[in-house]
C-alpha cells in the first residue's frame, strides 16, 4: 500500500470541461525534481520538456520571444538556518527552447523570486544579516529563535541588467518601520520580512509580498519607501501578488493565522488599489478542501478565468470569474529534497510546485511550428 496519500488519491488529469476552459499549454517546474521543467497541453500530455542541472529555485516562467527564465539552487551553499536550503535559490539563466543556456546570473544570497524582464533585467529577492542593535530592532516572532549567533537576516531586493551591472537596489532594514512590520510571534526571528514575490508595475513601482508580516506593499522606485499596503487582516501569509490591467492586484491568500479564524483555509482575492477592498474571490466550496499553508500563486488568463497552483499538493486547477472549476491536474513527479536539512522537515516525498503558468497557443509559435500540438 502506497503510503504517500497524494500520490494514492491519482494524479495527472484530474478535471476538464473544454468549453470554459483557457486552451494553451501550461508550465511547471517539480521542486523535487533534477532540473526538469514541462509543458503540458489541456490533456497533461507533455509537450516540451527542458532539463537543468540544478532542481528549481522556486519556479520557471516564458518570456515574450520564446526564452525560458529558470531560477535554479546553487550548489554547495551552507545552511543559513533550517530553511534556507527549502526555498533558495542562487542561479537566475535564461535558455533557448532546445535548452541552450544563453545567460546566467548569481547570486548565493537569492531566494524565492527572480523576475526575468524581457529586456534583460532581473528583479530577485536575497538576503543581508542584521546582528547586535539592529537585529534586536525587528519586532515580534519567538523570542531566542534567530539564526546562528543571533543574526536575523533581513530581505534586499536587487535589479541587475542584462550584463549583471546593479541598476536598483532597496534594503528592508533601511525602508521598512519596525513596528508597523512586526513578524508574526509563532514566527522564528530568523528571516525578515520574507519577500516571497517582486514584480514592476506597469508605474515602474515594486509590487512585493512580506509573508513573515502578512502584508502586500508597493516600493516607490525613486525613494524606497513604501506608498501603498494592504491593511492588517486582509491577507494572511500570502504568496504571488499580480497586478491585472487597470491597477487591481490578484494575490493568492494561504490563510495561515487568519484573524478571526477558526478553521483555516486559502483562497485567491483582487484587491483594488488605493482602496485595499476585496472585489473578488475564490474558495473551494467546502474551504476546509483547499489550504495551502505555504507557497501557491494564481494567474489571470486572457478569458477571465484564473489558474492556481496549490503548490504543496501539487494541484493545478483552473476556475471561472463565477468559481466553476473546469481544468484540475495533479503534478505526478514526486521526489525527496536532497539536502538532509529540508528531508528532516519534509520527510516524505512531495510533489510540490511553486508556480505554474499558462500560455495561449499564439504565445509559443516555437512550439506549434515544430508540429507538438
Amino acid at each position: 500500500m502506497d503510503q504517500n496519500s497524494r500520490r494514492r488519491r491519482g494524479t495527472g488529469l484530474i478535471a476538464l470541461d473544454p468549453a470554459a476552459a483557457f486552451d494553451g499549454y501550461t508550465l511547471y517546474a517539480p521542486l523535487t525534481g533534477g532540473g526538469e521543467v514541462y509543458l503540458i497541453d489541456l490533456y497533461g500530455a507533455v509537450a516540451h520538456q527542458w532539463r537543468f542541472p540544478y532542481r528549481p529555485g522556486r519556479h520557471a516562467r516564458l518570456l515574450a520571444d520564446g526564452r525560458l527564465a529558470y531560477n535554479g539552487v546553487l550548489p554547495d551553499q551552507p545552511a543559513l538556518f533550517p530553511m534556507w536550503h527549502k526555498y533558495r535559490g542562487g542561479v537566475m539563466l535564461q535558455a533557448a527552447p532546445d535548452g541552450t543556456v544563453l545567460r546566467e546570473h548569481r547570486d548565493p544570497l537569492q531566494h524565492h523570486d527572480a523576475h526575468h524582464l524581457d529586456d534583460g533585467r532581473i528583479l530577485y529577492t536575497a538576503l543581508e544579516p542584521l546582528r547586535g542593535a539592529d537585529a534586536d530592532a525587528v519586532r515580534g516572532g519567538v523570542a531566542g529563535s534567530e539564526a546562528a549567533d543571533g543574526t536575523v537576516w533581513a530581505d534586499t531586493i536587487t535589479e541587475v541588467d542584462a550584463e549583471g551591472r546593479t541598476t536598483w537596489s532597496w534594503r528592508a532594514a533601511d525602508h521598512l518601520d519596525r513596528d508597523a512590520y512586526p513578524l508574526h510571534p509563532d514566527y522564528a526571528r530568523e528571516h525578515w520580512p520574507l519577500v516571497n514575490s517582486v514584480t514592476p508595475l506597469a508605474d515602474g513601482n515594486i509590487l512585493a509580498s512580506l509573508r513573515s508580516v502578512s502584508a502586500v506593499v508597493v516600493i516607490d522606485r525613486a525613494s524606497g519607501e513604501v506608498v501603498w499596503r494592504t491593511e492588517p487582516g486582509t491577507v494572511s501569509q500570502q504568496h504571488a501578488p499580480t497586478e491585472l490591467p487597470g491597477g487591481r492586484l490578484l494575490v493568492f491568500d494561504n490563510g495561515v493565522f487568519r484573524p478571526g479564524c477558526d478553521v483555516p483555509y486559502s483562497r485567491v482575492v483582487e484587491i483594488e488599489r488605493p482602496g485595499g477592498r476585496v472585489v473578488w474571490e475564490y474558495h473551494d466550496p467546502a474551504r476546509e478542501s483547499f489550504f495551502a499553508p505555504f507557497m501557491g500563486s494564481a494567474q489571470r488568463l486572457p478569458n477571465g478565468n484564473t489558474l492556481v497552483t496549490d503548490s504543496p499538493s501539487g494541484r493545478l486547477f483552473e476556475v471561472t470569474a463565477e468559481g466553476y472549476l473546469c481544468w484540475e491536474f495533479v503534478v505526478p513527479q514526486f521526489g525527496a529534497y536532497r539536502e538532509s536539512e529540508v528531508r528532516s522537515l519534509f520527510p516524505a516525498e512531495p510533489n510540490a510546485v511553486f508556480r505554474a503558468y499558462r500560455y495561449g497557443v499564439e504565445e509559443l509559435p516555437w512550439l506549434t511550428a515544430g508540429g507538438e500540438r
